[in-house]
This record gives structure tokens, sequence and C-alpha cells, in this order.
């Protein structure tokens, strides 16, 4: 997650002479700094004194856990406050249950008294109380004294209290950013593999096991016919022998739709020029890469490219596409061209939306550029690992 840069319209407008609205929300936030700034100074202390002291005793460690918890809670009111009365946007930190590494109750205290967020709304608390009495008497008697300046002075002020709930009581940077975004991989992997799951089941169901299944029962008749009717039973044994080409024809493109042969025994090159040739539009391929990446990489590009080339043949309109694969630095890129009608969208029900979906678990870009009139053009980045030092550590 990252600070989100504060829009045009929700800045306050410039200071002026006149008292006008932007004004007296400022100023109504600096006269609330003291009672808010009392009230979380003293649950600091409050609750790192009785932790700190406890600490030697067994329920020391979880009162300070569960007190750095209120702290971010201390944190969700203030950014509520500065965003409501200063129009500071300010996201939100991921919570807590996405940093706890396993479950229970020693895991659960580790991540909790490690937890970045809780410790900097304990500073942001700290620090409040010198701040909040400072704001609320120059605030007051600005009110009586310096009332002509006071927008001036409630503006100054309130810069610092911006500048404070950005720094302080924003997410953890690029931890937190990161913990969110393979948050969000992991929920997309885990429905992509319980899709694909469904789709195989479905397939063998439907498919190879009617199949088969029928393949038994035509066999049990002629066995039953051999002896009164063997032309008959020749007759069945020879639709039982179409029945198995087909069987094994429907398994091969189930195989294949899992993890082709091709692409494990000759690598990428060999495998997207078999998908291209199998396109209802010529296809040229070029692949230029010094050494096969990781086999999880490997899968991936495929299938990227083997959808990417089912919209060609279904939706483009296209009488020629080309498919280009290279590495750039540490970046697997892959581009897929047609000069079909274009007007591509990413939510057209052509699957663009999964696709990006899933490049983006495993930290991967999808780029689609499609004009109306074409050309459409698809760009996609996945991380390069190389496939000798992805099985050193161990995997797949």
């Amino acid at each position: 997650m990252t600070m989100s840069p504060l829009p045009d319209n929700d800045r306050p407008p410039p200071a002026r002479f006149a008292l006008d609205r932007w004004t007296w929300k400022e100023i109504a936030y600096l006269l609330a700094n003291l009672p808010m700034a009392v009230a979380g100074f003293l649950y600091t202390v409050f609750m790192i004194g009785v932790g700190v002291g406890l600490s030697v005793t067994v329920v020391g460690l979880p009162f300070l856990a569960a007190g750095l918890h209120g702290a971010r809670l201390i944190g969700r009111a203030e950014r509520g406050r500065a965003r409501a009365m200063l129009g500071v946007r300010v996201d939100e930190p991921s919570p807590m249950e996405l940093s706890r590494p396993a479950q229970g109750f020693f895991p659960w205290l580790w991540s909790s008294l490690k937890d970045p967020v809780g410790w900097r709304a304990v500073l942001y608390s700290f620090i409040r109380l010198p701040w909040g009495v400072l704001t609320f008497v120059v605030t007051l008697v600005s009110l009586f004294v310096l009332w002509p300046v006071l927008p001036y002075i409630a503006r100054f002020l309130t810069h610092a209290d911006r500048a404070m709930a950005r720094g302080l009581l924003s997410p953890s940077d690029e931890l937190e950013r990161r913990i969110a975004e393979l948050e969000s991989g992991r929920g997309v992997v885990v429905d992509t593999a319980a899709a694909d799951l469904r789709r195989i089941e479905r397939d063998l169901h439907d498919g190879a096991q009617a199949r088969l299944v029928a393949l038994a029962m035509g066999l049990g008749l002629a066995k039953e016919k051999l002896t009164d009717d063997p032309e008959a039973a020749a007759r069945m044994v020879d639709e039982a022998h179409g029945e198995v080409k087909v069987a094994l024809q429907e398994l091969r493109d189930l195989a294949r739709g899992i993890h082709p042969a091709v692409l494990t025994d000759r690598g990428l090159d060999a495998a997207l020029s078999a998908i291209a040739s199998r396109c209802t539009v010529p296809v040229t391929v070029g692949v230029d890469l010094p050494a096969r990446p990781a086999e999880a990489i490997e899968g991936i590009a495929y299938f990227t490219v083997s959808e990417l080339l089912q919209n060609v043949s279904k939706h483009s309109g296209a009488r020629s596409a080309s498919v280009e694969v290279w590495r750039s630095a540490d970046r697997l890129l892959l581009q897929v061209t047609d000069d079909g009608r274009g007007g591509a969208r990413m939510d057209g029900g052509t699957g663009m939306a999964g696709l990006a979906e899933r490049l983006g678990a495993v930290d991967g870009l999808f780029v689609l550029d499609s004009p109306v009139g074409g050309p459409t053009t698809v760009t996609a980045e996945l991380p390069w690992r190389d496939r000798d030092a992805d099985r050193a550590a161990g995997h797949p």
C-alpha cells in the first residue's frame, strides 16, 4: 500500500482573512487536539507501563500485545478525524491477521509485539501531547486576540498535523503493500486452482469416464454374444475399439490442458509453436530466451499465450497474429499481437481480467492495448527465475 496523493478537489483552498468553512474545520480540529492527545497519551503510558512492568510475569507480554492492538484503534480514529476535518487521504494499513505467520497463541503474540503499525501509533500518541497543548493554547488565544490572521495560523498548524498523520499513521510503506498484494494474490491462486480442479473433474466425468463406462458395457455384451453371434460380437468389439481411441484422445487433450508434454520435454518454443499451429489464423512465433525459466513460470507463460490465441481465434476476426517471448533483465516478457477488429476490454467477457489476476498473483503485469479497428497488442510480464536455481531451492 502507498499513501494516496491528496486529490485536487480535496485540497483545502488557500487561506484567506475570512473565516470560511475550511478554516472553521481546521480550528475545530486544533481545539480537539488537546482532549484527543491527553486520552491517547494516558492510554499509551498506562499500556506500556503496565505491560513492561508485568513483563516478568506471564501476563505482561500478552497485555502489551493487546495494548498495541488498541493503539491501532487510536490510529484508525485519528486517521478518520484527519480525513473528515483536514481532507488528508491516508490509506488504512492491512489488518493484523494478514501478518499472522501461523495459527496459535505464540505466533499471534510475536506478530503483535513486532507490529510496526501499532508502535507508530504509540509514537504518535506520545508526541501529540505537547503538540496538542501548543495548538490548543495558540488557537484559543488567536480566536480572541489574533482573529484577523487566524486562518493563516490555523493553516500553518494543521499542515504540521497533516504531515504527522501521513508520516506516522500511514501503512508500513513497502512491506504493508506487499503483504496486502500477496494476500490478494494468494486468494486468486486458491480460487484458480479450485476452478481448475472442478474443470478437470467435470471433463473426466462427462467425457472419458462416461465413454469408458459405455465401453465396458459394450465389451460385456460382446462377450455374451461371442458364442451365439460371432459377427455381432466382432462388430461390437470394433465399435469398442473406436471408443477406446476417442477416450484416449480425450485423455490426451485433458493432460495437455493440465500440463502439455511438449512443454516439459522441449520448452516454450516448441510448445507455443504447437498451440500456434492449432489457431484458426496464421501465427508467427518468436522465442528468444537464453535458458529455460522455472517450470512454474514457464507453465504460466504457456497458458497465458494459449488463452490469448484462443481469443484471437474466437473474437478478433484477425487475418494474422504473432507471439514474441524474450527476457529483459529479471523479467520474462510475452507479447501477442493480431490485426483484428480491436476493441477488446478487460471486462469484455474474453477472460482478460482473469489473466490479469493470475499474473498479478505471481507479481506479474498484464497490459492490453486494443483500439477500435485494431490492432490488438497484449503484453505480459512475469518474474524470471532460473530453472536450476529454482530446483536447488526446492521449488517445483
